[in-house]
Parts: structure tokens; C-alpha cells; sequence
């Protein structure tokens, strides 16, 4: 797959490098870093979710300052898998405690055109001495463009093209979804909404990322499934249909390799860069790929 451009952020806003830029690797270095203390500032920091995944190790990307100084300047979150189900599915693996989800991915618009795939690299190596029991990694590419309340695109869609030039299994797409959505453009995920409407551990958190979005905070004693449908009702959330995120799987062993064989290995999907698209899934591969 030819690549021309390498998408990168800061403050949340995509940004595109030129591909052909290179990393320094006398510059850089990789190494496990702490969750709360580096990775989750980071990420709400850059990335356009603003969140972070439930994570089972994090890598940073850090770059050589001068006297002797470090600067964090990439961030790769190994989370815990969106559900069990997937596992088997993805990886072909019975136990869900094998495999991991690339829940973050997120390096700054000044490093060089490869910073990924060398830093990706790295990190599984990492993850492999970390967390030996985790022998397949999935990660996810949402192909939709989002844009925010002012008509700007925060999040222009991709299809996993780092990941399909790292040579990792294409197993097609995950099942499709409703999405409800911020005034601000951003998803809200279902597990919150889901913790919300009943009454979970974690509500508490998922109602203020709402009233933080400019929602009206629930009234004291109020159904919380009232209270969404209301906002729903006023429009402030509405509902968007997902068509599925793509899917990639990393084995890392040769059992993963072996369990792997399961699993669909389908031909990569193609970006569309018409400006009239919401998904950027190129036809006819995305038929051909259904």
C-alpha cells in the first residue's frame, strides 16, 4: 500500500506529516511509562477522544532534549479488549486474557513520517517482556469523519493504513452500531451510556462527561433512562448509525500465529479522500471485504 501522508496530533486537532520524513532513531527512544501519572494526560491532552481506555501497559515515545533532558512526544495504550467476545472472534484465542486491544495511539505532528510503525515496533516488544501472557494484539481504525459544532473536521476517518503496511491480519469489521453524539461532534461511548441508564459503578463520571458537554445535570431522584431521553428528545444528543470500525490483528507468537488461522484474512480496505463521504471506505472493497 503506497502512503503519501502520516496522520499525527496535537491539542486534538489532526494533523498530516509527509510520509516520506523519517525518524532519527539516535533521538528517540521507547520505553513502558506510567499510566496516570504520563500516559492518560497525554492522550486527553492530544487525542481527539480526550479519554482513555481501561489499559493494561502504556509506551511512550520520547524524544532527546538538550542537557540530558527527555520530552514525551508519543503514547501507545495497550487496553483491555472492548469485550471478551472479541477475542475469539479477532484472534482465534479462547482466553481473553491472551490478547489486547491498541486502545491509543497518539504521537505529535513533529516527529518524523515513520514514527509509528518504529514506535509500534518497539512497544510490542515491550508489551511481549511486560505482559507475557498477551500473545495477539487488535486494534481498531474508525473510518467515519467527524466534525464539530462549527462545521470543522476533528477526526477525518481512517481505515488502519499504518497497519495494513506493518503487515497485520485484516479480519474485516466489527458489528454495526448506534452512536450517540455530543453537540461538539463527539461520540459518547455505550459502555457510559449503558452505565448511566442502569445505575452502574461509573455513572457518577459518565453524567458529568455529559453535563461537562453542556447537558443540563440530572434532578435529584430523576431516572437516569428519563433523563437520557430526554436529552436525546432536545436533540442534544443525537443518534448517528455506525457502519462498524475496521479491524486489524497483530500476532506476536507463533501460537497467536497458529490461532490466527480462524480468523478471516481479507484483502486491506482503501481510503477514499472524497470530501462528500462520511465513511472513508473506498468501494468496492468495502463490498468485496463485507
Amino acid at each position: 500500500m503506497i502512503t503519501t501522508r502520516s496522520q499525527r496530533w496535537r491539542d486534538r486537532r489532526c494533523r498530516w506529516v509527509p510520509g516520506a520524513s523519517a525518524i532519527d532513531p539516535r533521538r528517540f527512544s521507547v520505553d513502558v511509562i506510567d499510566t496516570v501519572k504520563q500516559a492518560a494526560p497525554f492522550v486527553r491532552q492530544h487525542h481527539y477522544a480526550a479519554s482513555m481506555p481501561v489499559t493494561r501497559l502504556s509506551v511512550g515515545l520520547f524524544r532527546n532534549g538538550g542537557g540530558g533532558r527527555s520530552e514525551l512526544v508519543g503514547v501507545c495504550v495497550f487496553a483491555h479488549p472492548v469485550n471478551n467476545a472479541s477475542v475469539p472472534k479477532s484472534a482465534g484465542l479462547a482466553d481473553p486474557r491472551t490478547a489486547c486491544d491498541l486502545g491509543r495511539l497518539v504521537l505529535l505532528d513533529d516527529t518524523g513520517g515513520n514514527a509509528e510503525s518504529w514506535m509500534l515496533s518497539r512497544a510490542f516488544k515491550l508489551l511481549r517482556q511486560e505482559k507475557p501472557e498477551i500473545i495477539s494484539v487488535i486494534s481498531y481504525a474508525d473510518p467515519i469523519r467527524r466534525t464539530d459544532e462549527r462545521g470543522h473536521i476533528f477526526m477525518p476517518g481512517h481505515v488502519g493504513t499504518l497497519y495494513s503496511v506493518m503487515g497485520s491480519r485484516y479480519t474485516g469489521r466489527s458489528s454495526p452500531r448506534i452512536d450517540l453524539i455530543l453537540p461538539n461532534g463527539q461520540p459518547i461511548s455505550s459502555r457510559a451510556i449503558s452505565k448511566i441508564r442502569n445505575a452502574e459503578c461509573g455513572q457518577r463520571y459518565a453524567v458529568d462527561q455529559l453535563v461537562q458537554a453542556g447537558a443540563r445535570a440530572p434532578h435529584g431522584g430523576e431516572a437516569r433512562a428519563a433523563w437520557l431521553a430526554e436529552l436525546e428528545a432536545t436533540g442534544f444528543l443525537r443518534r448517528h448509525r455506525h457502519p462498524g470500525n475496521h479491524v486489524y490483528l497483530f500476532p506476536l507468537t507463533r501460537a497467536a500465529k497458529i490461532a490466527a488461522r480462524t480468523v478471516p484474512d481479507l484483502p486491506y480496505p482503501r481510503l477514499d479522500r472524497s470530501p462528500a463521504v462520511d465513511d472513508v471506505t473506498a468501494l468496492p472493497l468495502l463490498a468485496l471485504a463485507a
